[in-house]
């Protein structure tokens, strides 16, 4: 990602051609540029230049020139359909410092350098200079290590997860197709479930694009102890009667684990649910159950371009928001369903709870709240269901989510108003609520916390990923708080961690003040890769899940479950469940009002810098403490023999 590139001065006639999506512009032509992501142009002041791109994804783009304080010295119009070209012809100047998509200036964005110029000096990927703290968005927040304590055959993990009354293993579920066990004395050998051969086909999918479908949310039955049920969400081919032009199925199917728990049994699937996606974007995939023991899933609005099949007209003029539309489809929204009845809609394998908002009314039955673009993570802690939601061009934002509740998109990006036709120049004004024909004018509710792309030029996210409210032990400045992160910072592996402080008793509704975490050895207070996922074991405690590839590899294994643990390790402790070769340890609180009010964006590493252990075959950094005075080929044999006997049961 950010790729530099030399003098293209011996283009044809100053042409340059440039591939446009959200991961990052990518260069064409000049040779010179050719596969990097978001290219340096190196131009000669005075030349006319013409950039010629072509939207890749379907999904407004523009094109401007910048000046090095962010001001806009020539912009293009948005395009918005899959495989348009679009050329922008300009003179050189020396003004020129960067070329951005207005929509998604935190990722499509590069820099000009104008020749015979010096280029400005690069970051040394250091912690953030206290003098510059109050230019960040965020004030800074606890520090906090990371310790890797499973990676191995993992690709790219997006999800932890623990069955109910089961405090000594967690299940990762891997978006290429498959779950593997983590117990104490590292990961299993043998995944739990895959069902790789039921996912769609990624051979043809691009490594160097964001790919959202897969293996994608897993949630167990509140009584698996008995009934060994759970629930897994997945991207499955076409089907018949798949409308045209929608690209896949996102399924809801039930499994029943093996009478002792520790395999999958991928033969007993049921599949509950099956919804078209148009796109390839979008999917969301998070299952969880509810306190009131019903399963809820975060639908995506279906992705791609509003002008691409698969978009409800709504009642705004945002026209296609799948998120306003509650009748045509189960896209844009947070389902809730009962799996442990049937005779739902169309004989469905699953029951409606009575008390679902649009139960009698027009509208889908399974719906439980809309108004959501790609909701990337949900959990619950004390019967408050958090919904982390991914912005399109400007904002990410968390929501409390509430039964019958509309959170806005298409109408609001976060708090502030959203058009699809100029991202980058959204109206001053917009519905605060829905027209009285359309479900009685309900509200439009504003997030918990938001936060923009981009502040006073510098990136600040991407993608939200939601987490969970920490309850651990191990890092108490962090007690209470909403613990989550977003998947890059600037398109390159570079994740970030979070943690949202609720406003104080009294304030019901107020905006939750927002930090940003430092991580200890990581490139500027950062994660070293990108964040897929912040997962919770059974004591609270908090795991990030990253991983090295832009897109989904299966022959890759560059992903790793990372604990959250404390800045100063504890004498003499040991981590639970830890891996034992390798390292791969990542490395007062500020409040800043984060929604309703927050403030707007202005315009638009070091790898493995460690002290941990890694190595998801071996059995555990507790075990290899204790092997610590052993000679190495006689600790060796007795890791072997632990790991062989792992999956014995």
């Amino acid at each position: 990602m950010g790729g530099r590139a030399g003098a293209q001065s011996g283009s044809a006639a100053g042409t340059i051609r440039l591939g446009g999506e959200i991961p990052g512009w990518e260069g064409r032509e000049p040779a010179a540029v050719s596969g990097e992501t978001n290219p340096t142009l190196v131009l000669e002041p005075g030349r006319v230049y013409r950039i010629t791109w072509e939207n890749v994804d379907g999904t407004p783009h523009n094109v401007a020139l910048l000046d090095a304080d962010g001001n806009t010295i020539e912009r293009t119009p948005f395009v918005t359909e899959r495989g348009a070209t679009q050329t922008l012809a300009f003179v050189a100047s020396a003004a020129m410092a960067e070329y951005v998509c207005e929509a998604h200036p935190g990722s499509m964005r590069g820099d000009i350098r104008i020749a015979g110029e010096e280029p400005a000096a690069a970051n040394d990927g250091g912690a953030a200079d206290a003098t510059d703290e109050d230019d960040r968005f965020m004030p800074s927040g606890p520090t906090v290590r990371t310790e890797t304590v499973a990676d191995g055959p993992l690709s790219a993990p997006l999800g932890l997860e623990v069955a109910p009354d089961d405090r000594d293993r967690r299940y990762v579920v891997d978006q290429v197709g498959t779950i593997y066990v983590h117990g104490s004395d590292g990961l299993a050998n043998e995944p739990f479930l895959d069902i790789t051969d039921r996912l769609v086909d990624f051979s043809s999918a691009r490594t160097d694009s964001i790919e959202e479908r897969g293996l994608l949310g897993l949630a167990f039955h509140p009584d698996f102890g008995a009934n060994r049920r759970y629930y897994v969400r997945y991207s499955a081919p076409r089907v018949r009667g798949t409308p045209e032009g929608y690209t896949h199925i996102e399924r809801l199917s039930e499994f029943t684990a093996s009478e002792n728990g520790r395999r999958g049994q991928p033969d007993s699937e049921r599949v509950l649910l099956d919804v078209p996606s148009p796109h390839y974007t979008h999917n969301a995939g998070s299952v969880a159950f509810g306190p009131d023991g019903y399963l809820y899933m975060g639908m995506g609005d279906g992705g791609g371009s509003k002008l691409d099949p698969g978009h409800a007209e709504d009642w705004y003029a945002n026209n296609g928001g799948n998120g306003q539309d509650v009748t045509e489809n189960l896209l844009g929204s947070v389902l809730r369903i009962d799996v442990d009845a049937t005779g739902g809609p169309g004989d469905a394998p699953y029951g409606i709870p009575d008390d679902n908002p649009l139960v009698g009314e027009s509208g889908r039955d399974e719906h439980y709240a809309w108004g959501f673009r790609n909701p990337w993570r949900m959990s619950f802690s004390d019967g408050t269901l958090f919904v982390a939601d991914v912005g399109e061009s400007n904002y990410e934002e968390v929501n409390v989510v509430e039964k019958g509740k509309n959170y806005g998109w298409s109408v609001r990006e976060g708090s502030h108003c959203y058009s699809t036709g100029s991202p980058a120049d959204p109206p001053t004004a917009c519905p605060e609520r829905t027209p009285p024909d359309v479900r009685g004018g309900e509200p439009l509710v504003d997030p918990i916390v938001e936060y923009p792309h981009v502040y006073e030029g510098d990136g600040v996210g991407l993608a939200v990923i939601g987490g969970h409210v920490y309850d651990g032990d191990a890092i108490p400045a962090l007690q209470g708080t909403y613990v989550f992160g977003d998947y890059s910072e600037n398109g390159e592996p570079r994740g970030s961690l979070f943690a949202a402080t609720p406003p104080a008793t009294g304030d019901d509704g107020g905006a939750w003040s927002l930090e940003e975490l430092r991580v200890k050895g990581g490139p500027e207070g950062s994660l070293d890769a990108y964040l897929l996922g912040i997962g919770q074991d059974a004591a609270g405690e908090c795991y990030a899940l990253t991983t090295d590839v832009l897109g989904v590899d299966p022959s890759t294994t560059t992903g790793q479950v990372r604990k959250l643990v404390p800045e100063t390790p504890t004498t003499g402790s040991t981590l639970e469940g830890s891996s034992t070769t390798g390292s791969a340890a990542r490395g007062s609180p500020a409040t800043k009002s984060t929604a309703g009010g927050a403030e707007t964006a202005n315009g638009s590493g070091t790898k493995n810098g460690s002290d941990a252990a890694s190595n998801a075959g071996g059995p555990g950094f507790g075990a290899l403490a204790a092997l610590g005075g052993i000679g190495s080929v006689a600790a060796a044999a007795i890791a072997r023999a632990l790991a062989g006997d792992r999956d014995s049961d």
